[in-house]
């Protein structure tokens, strides 16, 4: 069988800690995923990202790999060490009561985790009973090994898994902010397909063989008022769920996008488009603003980029009031014109000289 360097299908350091190596997993395992990535490979690939995730994400996993040593390079051929982990590889395949894959893991990572994968698969117990007796010697090692067992299944029931939180994105605009209503999102995640239990290699019409299933669910949020760019909005219990009920939460990262606005804070800057004759002569112009339509004067002999200030039609503040409109004039020139116009155009180039 050939060696595998989980380090290297994650693209992180030997060194690398539990947050960067779950943040690279998360990231190749949205693009390699079969239900985004349809190229060639791509399938093969995610299997590899989720097979070295196991590996690395789990920390007394992660601790055997290691001890392999770094005699081994990528792509070469392995033969486990004598006695490795005290596991007899030549028959790891049948130690699994599940069907001997391993949740269709490689043949490389059965041998060196199949002890460990047939452990958890026959409810967590590492050692073997026969008549209520342990074979290592001790008759009451079985009461303590169930003990322990039931007492670590406990603590997993009360203490939530550290990664059942969701963070994404939710895009607002201007009018979001000022209404401070509720804005329908949609939430999409990834776990494993409970149908056919992650096994990649067993064909299932729910995840396509993927081994993983996206879940996606509908809300409706509140907008906290005086919502600002960069803020989270916490939605309890809409997280992730582990097998022992526990629940994670769901945050939401505020990214402010309006074409007609730049916010600055509780201030908000808006472009407005004004012809020639305008600029030079000065005219009255309606804007639209999240408190309604008024009218501005815009002041002869205006120059683009002329800023104009509408106090106190920007968003709410928090200590009351709103902020300010500003209004950034752009002189603009049709882009067709009539002969006139070209004419009378050419007599005010006739003063500049």
């Amino acid at each position: 069988m050939k060696y595998k360097d989980y380090y290297e299908i994650l693209g992180v350091k030997k060194d690398a800690t539990e947050a960067e190596i779950k943040s690279a997993y998360r990231k190749l395992a949205r693009k390699f995923h079969p239900d985004v990535n349809k190229e060639k490979g791509a399938e093969e690939k995610f299997k590899d990202i989720n097979e070295a995730y196991e590996v690395l994400g789990d920390k007394e996993k992660r601790q055997r790999y290691d001890s392999l040593g770094s005699a081994w390079q990528g792509g070469a051929d392995f033969t486990p060490p004598p006695n490795f982990g005290d596991f007899d590889f030549s028959n790891f395949k049948s130690s699994n009561p599940g069907g001997g894959n391993f949740g269709g893991f490689s043949d490389f990572f059965s041998a060196i985790f199949g002890d460990l994968m047939s452990k958890q698969a026959n409810g967590g117990y590492s050692r073997v009973y026969t008549n209520g007796f342990d074979m290592g010697g001790d008759p009451f090692a079985g009461r303590y090994q169930r003990n322990a067992s039931y007492q670590s299944q406990k603590q997993n029931a009360q203490k939530p898994s550290e990664n059942l939180d969701i963070t994404q994105n939710i895009e607002l605009n201007v009018n979001d902010i000022f209404l401070a209503g509720t804005k329908g999102i949609t939430v999409n995640d990834f776990r494993k397909c409970p149908y056919c239990n992650g096994n990649s290699k067993t064909f299932c019409s729910h995840c396509a063989g993927s081994g993983i299933e996206k879940i996606s669910k509908h809300l409706n949020v509140k907008i906290p008022k005086f919502c600002k760019e960069g803020q989270k909005i916490r939605l309890k219990g809409e997280g992730r769920q582990d097998s022992y009920g526990n629940r994670g939460d769901l945050y939401l990262v505020v990214k402010i996008k309006d074409s007609n606005y730049t916010v600055e804070g509780t201030d908000l800057l808006k472009e407005i488009e004004i012809s020639a004759p305008s600029a030079a002569l000065g005219a009255k112009k309606e804007v639209i603003t999240p408190h309604g339509n008024f009218n501005i004067t815009i002041p002869p002999k205006s120059s683009s980029g002329l800023m104009l200030r509408m106090k106190g039609l920007g968003l709410p503040k928090k200590e009351g009031g709103f902020g300010n409109l500003n209004i950034k004039v752009k002189i603009v020139m049709p882009k067709t014109m009539t002969d006139e116009e070209i004419k009378l155009y050419k007599k005010l180039q006739e003063f500049e000289k």
